[in-house]
This record gives C-alpha cells, structure tokens and sequence, in this order.
C-alpha cells in the first residue's frame, strides 16, 4: 500500500513539468502566430505604401502635423518587429519630408522603439528575443555580456553601416548596461545609418537621380564592408570568450 502510494507520489511532478512545458509551447506558438499575423496583416501593407513615395507623400501632407505622428508610429512599429524591413521606411520619411524632417521623425520612432525593446526584454528575458532571433544568432553576441569594454564595443559595431541592428536592440536587453547609456548609444549611433537613407529619399523626391544613385551604391559597399567587419569582430570575440 505504501509502495504504490509513492510511485503516485513520484509521479506527479513528471505531471507538473509536461503541463508547464505544453503550455510553454502553445504561448510561443499564439506568439509566433500573432506576429506572424501582424507581419502580413499591418506590416506589410505599410511596407507597401512607403514604397509608394509620391502617393506616401501626398497622404502624409495632407494630414499636416497628424501625418507626422502617423509616421514615427509606423517607424516605432517596425522596430518593435523586427520581421519588418526598415529601410522602406527610412527612404519613405526622407521622400515625403525632406532629409532633415525626415531623419529627426525617424530617429524618434527609432529611438522609442529600441527603448521598448529593451524594456520588454528585460522583464521577459530571452524568450521574447527567440520569438525574432534563432539560438545561433543569440549565442553569436554573448560574448557582450562578458567583455570589459563592452559598452564602447556596442557602440562600434552600432555605428558600422550594415550590422544586424534588430538582433543587437533586443539581445541588448539580456545585458546589464544602464537604460541611460543605451539610450545616448542608440541616439548617436542610429543616425548615420538613418541620414544616408533620408538623404537619398529626398534626392529622389527631387528628382535629383545622379545623387541617389551615388547615396545609395555607397551605402550599400560601406554596409557590405560594415557586415564583414562585424562577421569578424564576433568571430574573434567569441572565440576569445570561449577559450
């Protein structure tokens, strides 16, 4: 009697795990559905119309001061999920309001939107950056948990043109750095990359197509050369970390 008592006994936590773990795997998976959904359903149609410039730019203008505010949420959006492509967005901004308007609306969005990543990470730690990020991708950056210089590397690799920037906002989370210093980090580091964007944008909304071309070659060899360098800054730091 007693026997059989404490095979039961012995049981039921196997009972607690598998329920803890299925319902673990429907919540990732009502997660991976909304934003999936949300992806097709919102993301995409914005993608769309930003790449409709001349017709994004009357629709932004006849809404005046409401327009902009559309916008800086439609660039907060993106960030926020970060599935969906910023530089639509960024070009889009500098077609429809002019290099400077334009780089300042973005810089807003963007900066509101990393600063939420890093919030929500940080109450829900990694299984939120899982949801965008696979765990190769996650373990390629822990190597920024560990370092010394940490903060000022961070701030290299985010100024590099053509750096995974959506998976450096939201790993950035799982780090111990103050609210305040990624807030200057982002700030500073996020506009280069955001200026050339606005820039060709509004050469193209001028008409100007000899200086957007030139924007947006040069562009994209210094993101090419950007990704390597980074392909080989983790290289090295990780394998520093790991020995």
């Amino acid at each position: 009697m007693v026997n059989i008592m404490e095979n039961s006994n012995k049981r039921k936590p196997y009972i607690l795990i598998d329920k803890n773990k299925t319902k673990a795997i429907l919540i990732f998976l009502i997660c991976l559905l909304f934003f999936g959904l949300v992806t097709a359903l919102i993301g995409k149609p914005m993608i769309d119309f930003v790449s409709e410039p001349e017709k994004f730019r009357l629709w932004v203008g006849s809404r005046g001061f409401i327009g902009k505010i559309v916008f800086v949420a439609m660039v907060f959006f993106q960030v926020v999920f970060a599935v969906i492509p910023g530089e639509p967005f960024e070009i889009g901004g500098g077609y429809a309001f002019g290099a400077l308007t334009g780089t300042i609306l973005c810089e807003i969005g963007i900066v509101l939107g990393t600063m939420t990543i890093f919030f929500l990470v940080r109450k829900f730690g990694v299984k939120l950056v899982k949801l965008f990020f696979s765990n190769k991708e996650i373990h390629s950056l822990k190597f920024l948990k560990k370092e010394k210089n940490r903060d000022i590397l961070i701030l290299i690799i985010f100024i590099i043109p053509g750096t995974p920037k959506d998976l450096l906002s939201y790993f950035i989370g799982l780090t111990d750095i103050k609210a305040s210093r990624w807030l200057w980090i982002t700030v500073i580091t996020r506009l280069p990359s955001v200026v050339t964007s606005t820039v060709g944008g509004n050469a193209l909304g001028t008409e100007k197509y000899i200086l957007a071309i030139i924007v947006f070659s040069a562009t994209l060899l210094i993101s090419a050369f950007g990704f390597l360098v980074y392909k080989l800054i983790t290289a090295i730091k990780s394998k520093k970390n790991e020995n």
